[in-house]
């Protein structure tokens, strides 16, 4: 999450490039997460970021609740969080929150879960996998993995993956393994993930000292989650070095312009078309990493905001019976 310092004058190629409404937003995340916190200890980095979260906070709009619960493993308890309101819902969202596989809880994205599931209208269920460095790889694998198999078996409701960041990695490496499962995804939207994709691609270049999240930054968390040997090719660690792309839900990838990970997001969809699925990728403009939380004062990231809720509702709404050329008719022609 380390980048660009607030002052203006090592803004560099961005000082235009970016609306003055995120240059404030950007500025704001520095205040609380300075870039040179990731040098901290890991314990220091957390309640640092913990205290911004709750800075950022929006509250969760009138009418949604939430229960705790926990999905019990065999070596340990997972926590968990859903959200619903009051209307039948008709699909169950399963929500892998960001943060580098190093940072964040329940609590971190917990706004952004109540609005989507206000906005959708389906139940959310967000997972609470645990962290690295102390669980490395695959534990937070695994932990994506058992909750997806807890809501599968427990409610007989469509299921929606969604990740932000570090868990759109997660989300896509769970539809990997879920592919063939009998209660298998009916889509997935993937918010500015990182997929394991070529570093010498076109936006790990471009934007190699983005904003909020750099190349550096990048190679920083790959590290810290890594077991001693860790394979790259390995798909539940690199979705996008599976071998196999077929089979996947119809899919909506949806990166931010200035992000070193915004490549992945369009080899993934096309990866995933040219094994004869259905993917869509769409590269908001003039967006940096982690806009999801700049979304009440910048206005580019409200309205991306809106069309992910959208992306969601329209995934979620589309009964496997009905088929997936429902959900083409009624996306976007930008996705």
């Amino acid at each position: 999450m380390a980048g660009n310092p607030t002052d203006p004058a090592s803004r560099g190629k961005y000082a235009d490039r970016l609306d003055p409404e995120l240059w404030e937003y950007i500025d704001k995340v520095h205040s609380w997460y300075p870039p040179e916190i990731v040098a901290a200890p890991i314990a220091e980095q957390r309640a640092v970021y913990d205290r911004m979260c709750v800075a950022f906070h929006q509250g969760r709009p009138e009418g949604v609740t939430t229960g705790d619960g926990i999905v019990a493993t065999a070596a340990h308890a997972i926590p968990v969080r859903r959200y619903r309101v009051a209307n039948k819902a008709v699909a169950i969202v399963v929500y892998y929150h960001g943060g580098g596989f190093v940072l964040g809880d329940l609590d971190s994205h917990d706004d952004i879960c109540a609005e989507i599931c206000a906005g959708t209208g389906f139940e959310v269920v967000s997972a609470g996998y645990r962290l690295a460095p102390e669980y490395l790889h695959p534990a937070a694998f695994d932990d994506a993995l058992a909750v997806f198999e807890w809501v599968a078996a427990t409610s007989a409701l469509p299921i929606v993956l969604c990740g932000e960041s570090a868990g759109g990695n997660l989300a896509a490496a769970v539809a990997h393994a879920t592919r063939h499962h009998a209660r298998r995804a009916v889509g997935q939207v993937l918010i500015y993930p990182g997929l394991g994709g070529d570093e010498t691609g076109r936006s790990y270049i471009e934007h190699a000292e983005a904003p909020l999240l750099t190349l550096s930054d990048v190679e920083f968390y790959r590290r810290v989650r890594s077991a001693p040997g860790q394979a790259l090719d390995d798909p539940t660690f690199s979705p996008l070095r599976d071998r196999d792309f077929s089979g996947l839900p119809p899919t909506v990838i949806v990166t931010a312009e200035c992000d070193p990970l915004s490549s992945d997001g369009e080899a993934y969809r096309d990866r995933i078309v040219a094994a004869g699925g259905q993917a869509w990728w769409r590269e908001e403009k003039r967006l940096v990493h982690s806009f999801l939380r700049a979304r009440p004062t910048v206005p580019r990231a409200a309205q991306a905001f809106a069309r992910i809720v959208g992306d969601i509702a329209r995934l979620g709404a589309v009964s496997p019976l009905v088929g997936r050329k429902r959900f083409q008719h009624l996306s976007e022609a930008k996705c």
